[in-house]
């Protein structure tokens, strides 16, 4: 379960403070409050695990004064802004400023709660931003996040990388199920600005009179910041960019292109277009497909990448086994090579819930990994793929993972690796260099 995040309440009034935040604790936040802004800002620094509440007008340092400073420390902190009656203007000023979000006196504590459960999802959100950049800058994360060593991952990673840093809109499509969303988390992770604002909406989400308010307003009262105010100088993910209707996509490339180079706001669009024989390139008006198209990344589809397939179910199934508190199970040279033969039409998703169900049918004692990989019933797609390998490549494959698997089940221990593959040093060794497996990652 997810540590409760904390809620910073600042107001010069005890009973506001005591109320917001015995209000707060109610809903299960951790709050803290503060009879000032300077007192708060001794305790709120950059990478805060929460979120701030605060009230506009107090003596000394005011809210906007805080609000200011907050940004300047750390632009991606939610800060929620309690107005009084005819301070609306002051508030929309804040958000300009950069506050998440204002509530005018007097407010329902529902709506307060509602609110600090949004701020602080974002703020969650954020803050793993920021972790998986710094995992990706020291290498670490990208086996962790975005796992394979096949040479269509390696590229991807470049690709993010190198996007990452750039300034355009970014373009990302590949079949269901392959991580497109995971990408675009990493593309802002590893950005310039990842504390900045990262909202992520899908596009077939709503009808198209609503999809337009939610993406350009106008802010109705007590309604939902447009999108493209939420994600003000930040990134904004639109999912199934082709679902969106021919009118909206107009307005959005007026908006993109009344924004100038580089833009305040980075377009994420990611392509879900299942429809067999056609491209995003077919539904969408060519103008806005070659603004968001200029840098464009396709996710390679599981089948293509090789032994990652037996590396990633490895890492699942244990994951699960873990979870569920008990061994996960032996892939022997007959399972492995059933894997690395299925389809996987659901990519990394479908094997997922293999490896899932895989770990609950070794727990029970029944089952084999080919019933898992019987065909689909919904996309009647064959169990196994007709395309054959050279044998040398499954016995290749299964090595790896073989050796893979107790390298890490010792924790790197050479010792115990050569003992129970009963292989020489120097033999292990070898192996290790020509399957890219180093000592160091399994300590």
């Amino acid at each position: 379960m997810a540590q409760a995040m904390k809620v910073a309440i600042v107001d010069d009034e005890q009973d506001m403070r005591q109320s917001i935040s015995q209000w707060l604790a109610l809903s299960g936040f951790d709050t803290e409050t503060y009879s000032s802004a300077e007192d708060a800002l001794k305790s709120v620094g950059p990478d805060y695990p929460g979120v701030v509440v605060s009230d506009i007008k107090m003596p000394g340092m005011d809210g906007m004064q805080f609000l200011k400073k907050l940004m300047s420390v750390d632009s991606g902190l939610p800060v929620i802004m309690i107005t009084g009656h005819g301070d609306v203007p002051m508030a929309v000023e804040a958000m300009r400023v950069g506050a998440y979000d204002f509530l005018e006196k007097p407010f329902n504590p529902d709506r307060m709660t509602e609110l600090a459960k949004k701020a602080t999802s974002s703020r969650r959100l954020t803050l793993d931003n920021r972790a998986l950049r710094r995992e990706l800058g020291d290498g670490t994360g990208i086996m962790k996040k975005l796992m394979g060593a096949s040479t269509l991952m390696e590229r991807l990673r470049e690709d993010i990388l190198d996007l990452g840093q750039a300034d355009g809109h970014v373009l990302i499509d590949g079949e269901t199920g392959t991580g497109k969303t995971l990408v675009a988390h990493a593309l802002h992770a590893v950005g310039a600005n990842p504390g900045r604002k990262f909202v992520i909406f899908s596009c077939a989400s709503l009808g198209e009179e609503a999809l337009e308010k939610r993406l350009f307003g106008p802010l109705e009262e007590g309604g939902q910041i447009p999108l493209v105010e939420e994600a003000r100088g930040g990134t904004l993910v639109l999912e199934d960019i082709d679902a969106l209707p021919q009118g909206l996509q107009g307005r959005l490339l007026t908006w993109i292109n009344g924004q100038g180079m580089p833009p305040e706001t980075r377009i994420v669009a990611i392509s879900n277009l299942q429809e067999q024989g056609k491209t995003c390139e077919d539904v969408l008006r060519p103008d806005l497909y070659y603004r968001l198209a200029a840098m464009k990344i396709t996710i390679p589809p599981l089948r293509a990448r090789g032994d990652d397939v037996l590396t990633l179910f490895t890492r699942f199934a244990e994951q699960y086994a873990d979870e569920y508190g008990c061994d996960a199970p032996e892939v022997g040279a007959q399972e492995a090579a059933q894997l690395l033969q299925a389809p996987w039409p659901g990519n990394v998703r479908q094997l997922i819930n293999v490896a899932e169900r895989a770990v609950l049918q070794s727990r029970r004692g029944s089952g084999t990994i080919a019933s898992l990989l019987m065909s689909d019933e919904d996309t009647q797609t064959p169990a196994m793929t007709t395309e054959g390998k050279p044998l040398k490549e499954y016995v290749e494959a299964f090595e790896r993972m073989l050796i893979d698997n107790t390298m890490r089940r010792h924790k790197g221990s050479i010792a115990a690796v050569m003992d129970e593959l009963c292989l020489p040093r120097r033999t292990l060794n070898e192996k290790m260099a020509k399957y890219g497996l180093q000592r160091s990652d399994y300590l």
